[in-house]
């Protein structure tokens, strides 16, 4: 009995060092405690359970998840704990499968909607947000509804975000910034900008209430700061943008994610610019860390811009595995992926062979054909080929009458010379036009339509052109001027009725004053400026003769002597003259010229630059020295400076 009480008395002395110890966020120690406990008694259910949620405080969520498989028929089913450590160790489809019939509790429900966000099924998370903000009322409900808004950002249906924009508050800076990241969605970023520097106040204020440091306040508006720097980009704002990317990555920043978004826009401004400082910023956003923190949203439009980037570096190989990687995962951005192989086979090997790679890709819908055609159309263009452009142009079905494909076709066609060619396929977009009734502004189109048959004869073609511009705007008095015009060439009956609607002259003239017109003095300052002034005795002939200058006579020097001719380098400078003398320079050694009493002919005897060529000469061949010789000659010159300083 003895015994049984001191082991009661032990167990409960460990269970309450285990709660100590939790208390006081000394998780290792709490630990060891539930470890005593189930040494002591290995079925004791608290002890363990203890023992796992220590793990999980300390983050060994590998081992935690161990503790429980071992002792599942003891702990019975752990389900959060379970699914919490596989959501931690980036298995979301585990986790949800543990969850996904669990609706006990409500840490259960809000690890749900978790893992339900980290699966991107945002329609889900968004639902449940709702129902738990109605259901439970705690200290976390600001979280819940920024987290709403997170979801509600990242939906595919743009009037479901309109609908559910409005019923959400403004409390907090997180709600603030969710708000104008639901109005990126809506690509309203005129807004988003306001809406961004209120959040950025917003958010200054709260942390300066805090007591937080600058630098701290300035790592906390990194995110906002970026998100307002994209908006920049998008409006085309392009030096603002690439200034806050480069100040906010100087920063010690601890979210990878947000560097790899920061590099991966701040590459795209580079283009082919900064090529080492973009391989740096590339090579962070590409990192297979990031595959857990970043959604396939914004992973998939990296890996493309990555392999966009090897095709500006001239990695031709690496580009073209970049691009199959992108086909795989992506098949959404297949389309963009063959493109950019494309134009390394046109840069590597040929561009008819990019084009006929082009041809034979699939796409899913027109828009990715016409993006397909319109590149080959490019290469073709690139290498002169105007007539198979041409066709590939034509061949559009539909989309061949849109305006800008309309004004490349023509182009090309008056630039070969076909401008009868040109002319029908002008009336045939017209014809398609009028049949297909096509809602827009298309009144550029339209007026250069008529004014190309104006000038090649067609006025009824015209006309019809005039019309459908009329539609546009009815009370255009230009289009009614040109329409009076080409009616009056073969429909004189229209014109009549068509000239009515034409102002008169008199409310043309009716803000002009005619008597300041007749008495301003701009109509008589030209014959004001030419009128010479005459005395009454002058003879009218008198007025109108040139008035004569006298020619002066040039000096001559003082001691000038005809009889001699002058010098012929009196204008070239002193020292550039036959008879200057230069004077001699001390620092120059002088020339040694031998001992005394040596003839001046033996000199020559030991001069060897005189000899001739004979046994004395070997052949020599230039030599460019090396790149190390170089550098020491740079060396030894740099020693010789600093001895003289």
């Amino acid at each position: 009995m003895a015994d049984k009480a001191a082991r009661e008395k032990l167990l409960t002395s460990n269970y309450y060092d285990i709660f100590r110890y939790s208390q006081d966020g000394e998780w290792d120690r709490a630990f060891k405690a539930s470890n005593r406990v189930i040494h002591m008694a290995p079925l004791e259910y608290k002890a363990l359970h203890c023992k796992i949620v220590c793990l999980i405080q300390q983050s060994k969520f590998d081992e935690a998840l161990a503790v429980i498989n071992k002792n599942q028929s003891n702990l019975g089913e752990l389900t959060f704990e379970k699914a919490y450590c596989q959501y931690r160790l980036n298995q979301p489809e585990l986790a949800f499968k543990i969850l996904e019939n669990d609706d006990k509790s409500n840490k259960t429900q809000e690890l749900k909607v978790q893992v339900l966000y980290r699966l991107e099924r945002y329609q889900d998370a968004f639902n449940l947000y709702k129902k738990l903000i109605n259901a439970v009322n705690d200290e976390y409900e600001d979280e819940r509804k920024t987290n709403l808004t997170a979801a509600l950002s990242l939906f595919e249906n743009k009037n479901q975000i309109i609908e559910e924009l409005q019923n959400i508050p403004e409390d907090t800076y997180e709600q603030c910034y969710n708000k104008s990241c639901c109005l990126i969605a809506l690509e309203q970023f005129s807004e988003v900008e306001k809406k961004l520097k209120q959040c950025e106040k917003m958010c200054r204020d709260s942390l300066d209430e805090e007591g937080c440091s600058e630098e701290e306040i300035n790592v906390e508006l990194s995110l906002i700061r970026i998100q307002l720097a994209y908006v920049y980009q998008k409006l085309g704002r392009i030096k603002e943008a690439q200034q806050i990317y480069t100040s906010c990555l100087k920063l010690k920043l601890d979210d990878p994610a947000l560097i790899a978004v920061a590099g991966n826009n701040s590459v795209v401004i580079n283009k082919d610019q900064n090529i080492f400082d973009s391989k740096k910023k590339m090579k962070s956003a590409t990192s297979e860390s990031l595959i857990h923190k970043l959604p396939s949203r914004q992973r998939k439009f990296i890996a493309l811009n990555n392999a966009i980037f090897l095709y500006y570096t001239n990695q031709f190989d690496q580009c073209t595995k970049a691009c199959k990687f992108v086909e795989q995962n992506w098949p959404e951005l297949s389309c963009q992926a063959h493109i950019v192989s494309a134009l390394c086979t046109a840069k590597k090997e040929n561009v008819f062979n990019a084009v006929n790679s082009l041809k034979n890709v699939k796409t899913r819908n027109s828009s990715e054909d016409l993006l397909i055609k319109l590149t080959c159309t490019q290469l073709l263009l690139a290498q002169g080929e105007k007539q198979e452009a041409c066709k590939i142009l034509e061949s559009l079905g539909d989309n061949s009458y849109k305006p800008g494909i309309v004004g490349a076709l023509i182009t090309l066609h008056l630039g070969m010379g076909n401008e009868e060619t040109a002319s029908k396929f002008f009336e045939m977009t017209v014809d398609w036009y009028k049949k297909n009734k096509v809602k827009g502004d298309l009144s550029s189109m339209w007026r250069q339509a008529a004014e190309f048959h104006i000038q090649n004869g067609h006025p009824q073609v015209a006309a019809s052109s005039l019309e459908e511009l009329l539609k546009f705007n009815p009370q255009d008095k230009k289009t009614i001027a040109q329409l009076v015009l080409v009616y009056a060439l073969f429909d004189k009956n229209k014109v009549k009725s068509l000239s009515e609607k034409l102002p008169s002259i008199g409310q043309f003239a009716k803000d002009i004053d005619l008597e300041s017109l007749e008495s301003s003095s701009w109509l008589t300052i030209k014959k004001v400026s030419t009128k010479i002034e005459m005395s009454p005795n002058t003879p009218k002939g008198d007025a109108t003769q040139k008035k004569k200058t006298k020619k002066r006579k040039g000096k001559l020097p003082k001691y000038y002597d005809p009889n001699i001719p002058p010098d012929p380098e009196r204008w070239l400078p002193k020292y550039e003259r036959s008879g200057y003398r230069k004077k001699r320079d001390r620092r120059l050694k002088e020339v040694i010229k031998g001992s005394q009493g040596t003839a001046s002919g033996q000199s020559d005897q030991y001069d060897f630059s005189k000899t001739e060529a004979g046994s004395h000469e070997s052949p020599v061949s230039s030599v460019e020295p090396s790149p190390a010789a170089r550098a020491n000659m740079r060396k030894t010159h740099q020693k010789k400076k600093n001895k003289r300083r």
